[in-house]
């Protein structure tokens, strides 16, 4: 079945345009509410969001639908997309509803949904949610209407679950730390955990005002959290996005540690302490080759998954791993949650700094990148990578890399570009390689 809601994390889109509109989003809850009504108890839906403007729109919308099929609404307000995990876990929910665009600009929007055990939906669960989008659904009687509150203390519960994920003896006092919330869900909570654990804690990106999300801070855009880094003298910068699920570092000099670097620390960590389950990493297609070195120097395995964290959650637990991630950010570290989660990530890389002693500059750098190249191609229609003339391309391409490097390419699931990426120890080959690829799609398209 061809998908027309669900991309690679959910359903988004732009608020009020195609599938992001406030019809939509109560459908999706007529649907999905109806999806999860098993069993002869009082149904139950979590819904948590980011700092949207659409928000409002979307999070009454969703209540509408769920409550109009019979189901109960708890509603958490801005909370990252790990709390809403945790906490339809928690509260023994049927379903957890998280609306975020994640790291796009505030005129997106978009829903995740999680079933009761707190994992992003399947494919084949989200699949038979679309089918019924286009369907009369049976509604409540008047007597079972669902009923909606908010509770108030989501944010505390979150801080607590996620200081629970270090040892406590695990202090971080003497670290001074910059956080970057890109004035989103994790605005108020990241601080406030780091402060709690003993850190002194300078925020950016924390002033939300249903616009600003994702604006000029957070993962994607590093230059603020850089800047605040050299100018406060900081050991580290975190920098989370909208919804939290990502992290990013920065270390005291201002140089980015990204997710591969990231997932190198803590699975190699875990190794040394016996703690590392699968006897490797999950990653994706986009992760780089030097990582894999890395790992396979310590007798360790990088599986790769497709892109998109819900692919690589499946493949750790196909194979029974506790850390797994992409290159962008998304830590699962499933000792601790379902989905990705940027502030525990941070907190396994402070605990691992303050077990060094030494700068994040030394302690998080540990192994040397091959030259990578990711360029995108924006195009209006069609699929340019049907095309024989690109596929030839591709083909030359893939035999001048064999042996020495990768190349993955692959259409965006959440809009209509498509993803040139290249890797190899010669980084002119590699931009060879990628801008002829390149020119070849533009051409087609």
């Amino acid at each position: 079945m061809a998908r027309k809601f669900f991309g690679t994390d959910g359903i988004r889109g732009r608020t009020n345009a195609g599938v992001m509109t406030a019809a939509t989003a109560m459908k999706v809850g007529q649907a999905a509410g109806t999806y999860f009504l098993r069993g002869d108890h009082r149904h139950r839906v979590v819904i948590g969001k980011d700092t949207r403007l659409s928000g409002y729109m979307l999070e009454n919308a969703m209540t509408a639908g769920f409550t109009s099929v019979g189901m109960d609404v708890v509603l958490l307000g801005p909370m990252p997309t790990p709390a809403v995990a945790l906490l339809t876990r928690e509260m023994r929910a049927d379903v957890g509803v998280m609306i975020s665009a994640s790291h796009n600009p505030f005129e997106d929007n978009g829903i995740k949904l999680f079933g009761p055990d707190g994992f992003k939906l399947s494919d084949e669960d989200e699949l038979a949610i679309e089918a019924m989008l286009e369907q009369d659904l049976p509604l409540a009687d008047a007597n079972d209407v669902g009923r909606a509150r908010r509770i108030e203390d989501a944010r505390g519960r979150y801080i607590h679950a996620v200081k629970a994920s270090l040892p406590h003896n695990v202090r971080l006092d003497g670290l001074r730390i910059v956080v970057d919330c890109a004035n989103g869900a994790a605005y108020h909570v990241a601080p406030s955990a780091l402060w709690e654990l003993g850190a002194e804690v300078i925020a950016i990106g924390v002033e939300p005002n249903g616009k600003n999300i994702n604006a000029g801070v957070g993962s994607t855009h590093l230059d603020a959290l850089k800047a605040r880094v050299r100018e406060v003298r900081a050991d580290i910068g975190i920098a989370l996005d909208g919804d939290a699920d990502r992290l990013i570092v920065v270390d005291e000099k201002g140089q980015t540690v990204d997710g591969d670097q990231i997932m190198a620390l803590i699975g190699g960590r875990l190794h040394a302490a016996g703690a590392l389950r699968g006897g490797g990493v999950v990653a994706t297609v986009m992760s780089n080759l030097g990582l894999e070195r890395y790992l396979n120097g310590l007798g360790l395995e990088l599986v790769r998954a497709s892109v998109g964290d819900r692919y690589v959650l499946e493949k750790m637990r196909e194979g029974g791993y506790n850390v797994g991630g992409e290159q962008s950010g998304h830590m699962i570290l499933t000792d601790h949650g379902t989905t990705g989660d940027g502030t525990v990530a941070a907190l396994q890389v402070l605990a691992a700094l303050v077990a060094s002693g030494k700068p994040a500059s030394e302690t998080l750098h540990l192994f040397d990148p091959v030259p990578q190249l990711l360029k995108n191609v924006r195009f209006a229609g069609g699929k340019p990578l049907e095309a024989e003339s690109v596929k030839t391309v591709i083909a030359e391409a893939e035999a001048q890399l064999s042996g020495k490097g990768r190349l993955v390419i692959r259409p965006s699931g959440t809009e209509p570009v498509i993803r040139v990426m290249a890797e190899g120890d010669d980084a002119r080959e590699v931009e060879q390689v990628v801008d002829r690829i390149c020119d070849a799609v533009r051409k087609a398209a």
